[in-house]
């Protein structure tokens, strides 16, 4: 009998006619009929490696466009998973906001401890314990807010920002940490600002601290600008400056804590805009936010029983940078979300960075500013008095207390220089090759800070000096303001108009001026567009012409 193929062997039609005598000859080679067994699937020259086959065969055995959809499906799953993790991962990281269960000094917000009686938070043991026993901590003072509003200078502060001159309890960059939970919170930001040292206490990079939260921007403290200023051109002026900063703020706002000024317009945004959300009050160190507090307190207790309650437990006020020292939670709204007082943010580029914590209080304006010009018939540092053609600023330089002093290299002769800042810093002119000697001679006497020859000896003196040549564009108004970090501003008039001769050419020949200014390091030295203040700054002060779409995206600025 012929041999037959493998196909006719499992034909169903030759099945039946094959002998049975030769069946059992089928199995004799199991290994080679199972190898050969592929009449559906033609063998493949290179076979690969395949994932095991889906469920289903036949008709429903899935496409390749299911077998694609599937593998998208899961590449995009994946992606989200990852996404997740990551954002669990940077929440991870930032510090979580101080627990409730801890109890703190309503005054500064440290917490209260009976073990060291220096250091912030401290409280009598017996008082401890019994206001422990009744639930009524909340209502406890430290010793240390008790001395500061007795008008004691105690600082606790240290670090890059910090405060020498006392005990460093904490570090500027500890507090700077207990405000990074903002970021990744949805907050409504109060941001304040010192109108005196707007440039020192501006915080540039708030963002860091306050993420994509809105800010409202408020400015302190406008109540001791010189008599006679337009407040339209003081905020045109601040909003032309933050919009230079690219800072995007919601609305700015002029105020004073002390005649409440303009605190109204900032509560009524605050309800407006705040939607449940928590409302914390940022800025610099010693910008006036628990002031500000105060004041905003005692304007909504008039129609709001909760804040007329919050006024007897309200932060601390002191002349002390860092005065508070963790958030400071006050029940004062109604309608969900609460106000936070929050520590300042130390920097190390002002003057109170560099000075003694006892001559912290002579850096702080307590009055309306007047500022003190030169040239004027002015008493020199030798004691002879300056008149006739004296004018010319040229070959002097002019001491601003112990803390910086400016040298005029070049400019016209009836180019005027006016100081506007603490009244206790006293000025003085002394011919520029006797700088030297005059200030060695009277630093820590006539010039203060520093107070006193034993902190004089340990003064670092004015190691920084910063060359400025100010270009000259229009001689009817100041070409610019000289702004020293924490201190105040110098404005710079390049033709006074009281000094100005009938003969004189000035005008023609205006073209640079050239000053030196020395500062103590770190503290730092902004070249600014001048701020209208005074009678005479409404008159030269010019409104920049804006683009609809400007018009549109600029914050409107309240009063």
């Amino acid at each position: 009998m012929a041999p037959k193929t493998l196909s006719s062997f499992l034909s169903p039609f030759t099945l039946n006619t094959i002998p049975t005598a030769k069946l059992p000859n089928l199995h004799t080679n199991p290994s080679l009929i199972l190898c050969r067994f592929s009449p559906a699937h033609p063998k493949l020259p290179h076979p690969e490696p395949r994932l095991p086959e889906p469920e289903g065969t036949g008709a429903a055995a899935p496409t390749p466009g299911d077998r694609f959809l599937e593998s998208r499906r899961s590449f995009d799953a994946a992606k989200i998973i990852l996404k997740e993790k990551k954002k669990k991962r940077l929440k991870e990281k930032p510090l979580k906001k101080l627990s409730a269960a801890v109890a703190c000094c309503y005054g500064c917000g440290a917490p209260l401890q009976t073990s060291e009686p220096d250091a912030p938070g401290y409280s009598d043991p017996e008082t401890y314990a019994l206001k422990k026993k009744h639930h009524q901590l909340k209502t406890v003072i430290c010793g240390r807010c008790k001395l500061l509003s007795h008008g004691h200078m105690i600082t606790a502060v240290g670090g890059n920002g910090g405060y020498s001159g006392g005990k460093q309890f904490i570090m500027a960059e500890q507090l700077r940490e207990k405000l990074l939970h903002l970021r990744y919170e949805r907050v409504l930001i109060v941001k304040l600002v010192d109108i005196v040292d707007f440039n020192g206490s501006f915080l540039a990079r708030v963002r860091d601290l306050a993420g994509a939260n809105p800010i409202i921007l408020v400015i302190t403290k406008i109540d001791l600008l010189p008599k006679g200023t337009d407040f339209n051109c003081i905020g045109d002026w601040v909003v032309e400056a933050t919009v230079k900063k690219k800072l995007n703020v919601m609305s700015v706002h002029l105020t004073s804590s002390k005649s409440l000024v303009g605190v109204a317009g900032v509560a009524s945004e605050i309800q407006k805009e705040k939607k449940g959300r928590d409302v914390y009050v940022m800025g610099s160190a010693n910008v006036g936010k628990s002031a500000f507090i105060s004041a905003l307190l005692k304007l909504m207790a008039e129609k709001d029983p909760v804040a007329a309650s919050a006024q007897k437990y309200k932060p601390i006020q002191s002349a002390v940078p860092g005065t508070t020292l963790g958030p400071i939670q006050i029940n004062a709204f109604l309608g969900g979300g609460k106000p936070y007082d929050t520590p300042g943010v130390h920097l190390h580029h002002r003057q109170a960075a560099v000075v003694h914590s006892e001559d912290l209080p002579s850096l702080a304006p307590q009055s309306r500013l007047r500022g003190q010009s030169f040239p004027n018939s002015q008493v020199s540092g030798n004691g002879t008095t300056r008149k006739g053609n004296s004018n010319d600023l040229n070959g002097y330089s002019i001491f601003w207390g112990g803390l910086v002093r400016v040298d005029v290299l070049k400019v016209l002769p009836e180019t005027r220089l006016t100081f506007y800042g603490p009244k206790s810093l006293q000025i003085h002119m002394v011919p520029t090759d006797e700088a030297d000697e005059f200030y060695q001679k009277h630093v820590g006497v006539l010039l203060t800070p520093p107070t006193g020859k034993e902190r004089a000896g340990e003064w670092r003196g004015l190691d920084s000096q910063r060359q400025l040549q100010i270009k000259v564009e229009d001689v009817q108004r100041p070409a610019c303001d000289v702004a020293i970090s924490g201190l105040g501003w110098i404005s710079i008039e390049p033709i006074c108009r009281l000094l100005k001769s009938s003969d004189s050419n000035s005008e023609k020949t205006a073209g640079e001026l050239h000053l030196a200014v020395h500062v103590p390091k770190p503290v730092e030295i902004f070249v600014r567009s001048p701020i209208p203040v005074g009678k005479s700054g409404a008159e030269w002060y010019q409104y920049r012409e804006l683009t609809e779409k400007e018009e549109e995206e600029r914050p409107k600025w309240h009063y």
